[in-house]
């Protein structure tokens, strides 16, 4: 990609999302006009990004929908748009009711389409993140010896101290100085904040970098996609959320041996639900509740899991998103 692709196409990613948007099949959301009555929507639409294959993502939605139905008792419907800046506009437009989002998208939502976010995202026990940078090029990235870590998923190596049991960060940041302008990076998504914002920010602060001039930068579309990137080669340094190969086992058994993580940056709020604001309170709280009813229930659990590895959730951080937001602002000045 070039200089002038990667900052165009990084700069009109809002302005582009109302096309994307229509990616939500024409479905508009029901919740708008109910602001402050209580009455019941006729329906919801709920709006996700992919982080994984796009069709198993729809069936996995398609059952988280039908559980909020349940809960809800009203129909639900699921829809994936093609990134989170088309489910921003989405919201915005009274397209959908409920969106699930990244910290940074979820941020935007907020303070772009007044959705008010009511729920975070918990992880092993942890309602944080961080960006994992990874290599296959462990000469020129690893600056101390290649640890062996047996998981569930096999054998997955780290470098840099990043093999932590406690996930937190950052760490490895002489390895990500060591990162040119024109190195061949594979991030995931303009409106990612462990796959775009936080390490895009990183660069700068770190090596010096003009983010916006990456001339080798490209975004692969998703977390899976990026490690797959560096995996085949075109890519020589990716990131994505914590730990991301774990999705790549079933179809690259060795990745985690392959593909070595060799930094993390700061810790990142984990991502979120929010709703319409056209929506009532009362109604903001019950779907909030159904979330939370999904959430305690073995069955809802892998739901969760399926659609976006959620262990849990947890009333929204606020003080956390306002740090998200300080990421987004200054990111945006560069």
């Amino acid at each position: 990609m070039t200089d002038s692709t990667f900052t165009k196409r990084a700069a009109i990613a809002v302005t582009s999302a109302a096309t994307l948007a229509l990616l939500l099949s024409g479905c508009g959301g029901s919740g708008q006009g109910d602001a402050g009555t209580g009455d019941a929507p006729s329906e919801l639409v709920l709006g996700l990004v992919p982080s994984q294959d796009v069709d198993q993502l729809v069936l996995d939605a398609e059952e988280l929908g039908e559980m909020l139905s349940a809960e809800l008792d009203i129909p639900v419907t699921a829809e994936v748009t093609t990134d989170y800046a088309a489910l921003v506009t989405a919201m915005q437009a009274g397209q959908a009711d409920i969106g699930m989002f990244g910290p940074i998208a979820l941020v935007q939502a907020a303070d772009q389409a007044g959705a008010v976010p009511i729920l975070q995202s918990v992880r092993y026990g942890s309602s944080t993140y961080v960006t994992q940078w990874f290599t296959t090029d462990t000469d020129r990235f690893c600056l101390d010896e290649i640890v062996e870590k047996e998981t569930e998923d096999g054998v997955f190596t780290f470098c840099n101290g990043t093999d932590a049991d406690e996930v937190s960060g950052p760490k490895g940041e002489e390895a990500i100085a060591l990162i040119e302008q024109d190195e061949r990076i594979a991030f995931v998504d303009e409106g990612s904040a462990s796959g775009y914002y936080y390490p895009a920010t990183q660069l700068q602060e770190v090596a010096g970098l003009d983010p916006f001039a990456l001339t080798g930068a490209t975004f692969a579309g998703g977390h899976p996609n990026a490690v797959i990137a560096v995996d085949d080669g075109d890519a020589t340094v990716g990131v994505s959320f914590d730990d991301a190969r774990a999705e790549v086992v079933a179809e690259r058994p060795t990745i985690g041996e392959d593909v070595t993580v060799f930094a993390w940056s700061q810790n990142i709020p984990n991502d979120g639900v929010a709703v319409s604001s056209d929506l009532s309170e009362e109604w903001q709280q019950k779907i909030s509740d159904a979330f939370l009813a999904i959430a305690d229930t073995e069955e809802g659990v892998a739901v969760l899991q399926a659609v976006y590895n959620i262990d849990g959730l947890v009333a929204a951080d606020l003080d956390a998103l306002d740090a998200a937001r300080e990421v987004e602002a200054n990111f945006g000045e560069q």
